[in-house]
């Protein structure tokens, strides 16, 4: 008859149990056993899950250096030894795997560079643009100037400018359209 798995006279059984004495003692010696049986193997099971031999070799040894922090945490009674490991594995696969997904920021991108004081001349000529569209709007009829307020201005969705106004969609367009002709020669665009 042969012992059954999970036993303390089988394989797994007896990596349990070594488990259960490396937490209690902190032993070297029976740590390195754990090591020589399941780093490996470990390593063999990210090769196949498509880890490189590198990164599997990497993250069996982190796997292992968990066993030796956490064998205080693993219990008989819920899992073996090769399920506590595995799922040790796992997690650190999926976490490493996450980590490749994650894009690492570029601190010269432009995004991430403030933008630059604006210029003088600039400033000018934006307070020179300013002034010429409001003269123009107050030459547009006031339910006109009103729309393109909302829609320029406040940047408000054609749909949203009419349900606050009260008007029909097709009247708020056409009055816009209305306000760019109008606005097109008095602006010389």
């Amino acid at each position: 008859m042969s012992p059954e798995v999970g036993s303390p006279a089988s394989p797994l059984g007896e990596m349990s149990a070594l488990l259960v004495t490396l937490a209690a003692t902190r032993d070297k010696q029976i740590f390195a056993q754990l090591f020589a049986y399941y780093a490996p193997r470990v390593k063999a099971y990210l090769m196949r899950q498509g880890t490189d031999s590198a990164t599997a070799e990497e993250l069996a040894q982190e796997a292992m250096l968990i066993v030796w922090r956490r064998a205080d945490s693993f219990d008989p009674e819920k899992a073996s030894a090769a399920t506590w490991i595995y799922t040790v594995v796992r997690n650190l696969r999926i976490d490493a795997l996450r980590k490749l997904r994650r894009p690492e920021f570029d601190l010269d991108d432009p995004a991430f560079v403030p933008d630059l004081p604006q210029r003088p001349d600039d400033a000018l000529q934006c307070d020179q643009t300013e002034k010429r569209v409001r003269e123009a709007l107050k030459q547009l009829p006031e339910e006109q100037a009103v729309v393109v307020k909302l829609s320029f201005f406040e940047d408000k969705p054609h749909g949203e400018i009419a349900e606050q106004l009260s008007l029909p969609l097709g009247t708020v367009k056409s009055r816009l359209r209305l306000a760019m002709r109008r606005l097109q020669p008095l602006l010389g665009e």
